[in-house]
């Protein structure tokens, strides 16, 4: 794994790079990869779910017609929406049922600006597990993976047992590995910023404050104790493979860790290695490790 931080630690900052111009291609109707099912296809699931009445925040959320069995969130990235996960929402895995939420700044949810805190984005995630004591699995692609792990710390570090197992899917975790492109600045300068959809203003935000999120979030990473599946593709420029091997020194705590590394796939798992986030999630609620 060492060999793997020193190839891949300096693709950071093109991988910031190829972000922002992602960014730029989503402005104009030529996204990255998606799912084969249309947005509007899971219209049907979706349902509204409050979660601090008090300050007007509202996630909105597509749940799967599957009601029983163990629950599995799914967390996008940045940016996104609910609706990236609309092959796994209208296939569940069997046995399975299935939610996505749109994060809050994103997709249908409020607020309107960015929460670029984990804390706050795990709250909301929080908002959505089941009260009566079913195996809970959190699946975080990209950006939504410190945000499903910082959940999962805080709560194994007063309920352990409350989450089941994590799937860590392409994620960013690394604190050394974030850096901040000139571009990502002069996108959020406010004469550029305010001509922004709110989703592409949004995710630069949180990608700006996202490395003193790591930092802290870091110290928290040993308090878990749910199992661990971590998936990367070797190829992905966009949160380097790197953060592989900081996983697996700093989830030192886990009930068991596993790895999966996919050989020349790259950071878009959810749409172009279906079958092997469908093994993942059958991993994770295995019993045994």
């Amino acid at each position: 794994m060492p060999v793997f931080a020193h190839r891949h630690r300096t693709t950071a900052p093109r991988g910031r790079l190829l972000s922002a111009l992602g960014v730029a291609l989503a402005a104009v109707g030529c996204a990255p990869p998606g799912p084969r099912a249309s947005g509007s296809a899971t219209e049907h699931l979706r349902r509204a779910v409050p979660v601090d009445a008090r300050a007007g925040t509202e996630i909105s959320v597509l749940w799967s017609d599957e009601l029983t069995g163990p629950r599995l969130i799914l967390v996008h990235g940045t940016p996104g929406s609910a609706t990236a996960w609309a092959d796994y929402l209208l296939k569940p895995p069997e046995g399975l049922e299935v939610l996505a939420l749109d994060r809050p700044g994103f997709g249908d949810s409020r607020p309107e600006s960015a929460v670029t805190t984990l804390e706050g984005q795990a709250a909301a995630v929080m908002a959505l597990l089941p009260d009566d004591g079913r195996p809970v699995v959190l699946l975080g692609h990209s950006l939504g993976g410190p945000i499903v792990a910082r959940l999962a710390a805080d709560l194994d570090a007063v309920q352990p047992g409350r989450i089941t197992a994590l799937v860590l899917l392409a994620a960013s975790l690394d604190p050394a590995l974030e850096t901040i492109h000139p571009m990502q600045h002069a996108v959020a300068w406010a004469p550029v910023r305010d001509l922004l959809p709110r989703s592409l203003r949004n995710a630069n935000a949180e990608l700006m404050a996202l490395k003193p999120e790591l930092e802290d979030l870091a110290m928290r990473l040993p308090q878990i104790r749910a199992k661990v599946v971590i998936v990367h593709g070797t190829k992905d420029e966009l949160v380097p493979v790197a953060n592989v091997a900081f996983m697996q020194a700093s989830l030192s705590g886990a009930r068991c860790l596993k790895t999966v590394l996919l050989q020349d796939r790259n950071h878009f798992l959810p749409w172009n290695s279906e079958e092997a986030v469908r093994d993942a999630i059958r991993i994770a609620l295995e019993p045994a490790c």
